[in-house]
């Protein structure tokens, strides 16, 4: 029985926030993902899209009730935290679930980036009622029945958390940071995307600027393809876009991608996909 997913896009870019003309059409927010499945609402990263995401949640409801998950702990997935307009809403209920990479625990890090001299006003400044979750790569969690999420290992510096998410018999897969091996699929990633309906993917550069880049952490769009393929997922999302790839750069490179697969889309701020 067929049970729907919706996923929207409120930050799109990697390593550091970049608004401007040059990179309105995509966006300039860094990961956040909205998730929605089960009358369930589920965070994938809290970037600076996650600011606008919580301001539009509090627009229609007085109470949040959401699961923040992180795929780790740099500072472009975790600055929109605090800034998290439910967190200081007593009504809201939140969970925030965080891999073990390689002994951080998710309220340890909560507490390391709200304190002097890196922020005016710690976790105890928040009014909702927040629980913890800490887990390890590998694991199977069940954050409501119905929905679950199998976790794997990605290759990133200090470690980095991939998520697939399957409800009814639909799913999604959330992969972004991981370094890919030229030449060698990595098997971690086509486990999680094995027939994925879509496919959420690091693609912070091209394969002729990953010779460049090698050991930071991030992938390729057209790595991304031959995963896809490899693994018969359906609609694969080009994500976690460079700051320096503007949007007259990333036309280009969904006419790219598209041309060699065309159930390719390049993630864009304010998109919502319906599955």
């Amino acid at each position: 029985m067929g049970a729907d997913i919706s996923v929207r896009f409120w930050g799109v870019r990697g390593s550091i926030a970049c608004p401007g003309m040059q990179t309105a059409r995509y966006g300039g927010n860094t990961a956040c993902v909205e998730v929605r499945c089960g009358g369930h609402l589920l965070i994938f990263d809290a970037g600076t899209g996650l600011r606008a995401l919580g301001n539009a949640l509090l627009e229609t409801s007085s109470t949040v009730d959401a699961d923040i998950f992180f795929s780790h702990y740099h500072m472009d997935h975790i600055c929109g935290l605090p800034f998290f307009a439910p967190c200081h809403v007593a009504s809201s209920r939140l969970r925030l679930w965080g891999g073990l990479l390689p002994t951080t625990r998710i309220k340890g890090m909560t507490q390391s980036i709200m304190t002097e001299p890196f922020f005016p006003a710690g976790p105890n400044s928040f009014s909702a009622r927040i629980d913890f979750r800490d887990f390890h790569a590998g694991d199977s969690l069940q954050p409501h029945a119905g929905v679950t999420l199998r976790t794997g290992p990605l290759v990133h510096p200090g470690g980095s958390i991939g998520y697939r998410l399957e409800h009814g018999d639909r799913s999604i897969v959330y992969i972004t940071d991981t370094e890919h091996r030229p030449g060698k699929l990595d098997p971690n990633v086509l486990k999680l995307a094995a027939g994925a309906d879509v496919m959420i993917y690091d693609a912070q550069y091209t394969d002729e600027e990953f010779a460049t880049h090698i050991g930071w952490g991030h992938s390729t769009w057209q790595e991304g393809v031959r995963l896809a393929d490899a693994a018969a997922a359906k609609l694969l999302v080009i994500f976690h876009h460079d700051p320096k790839h503007d949007d007259n750069f990333l036309d280009g490179v969904i006419r790219e991608a598209s041309a060699l697969r065309p159930q390719t889309l390049v993630a864009t701020e304010g998109r919502t996909l319906h599955i």
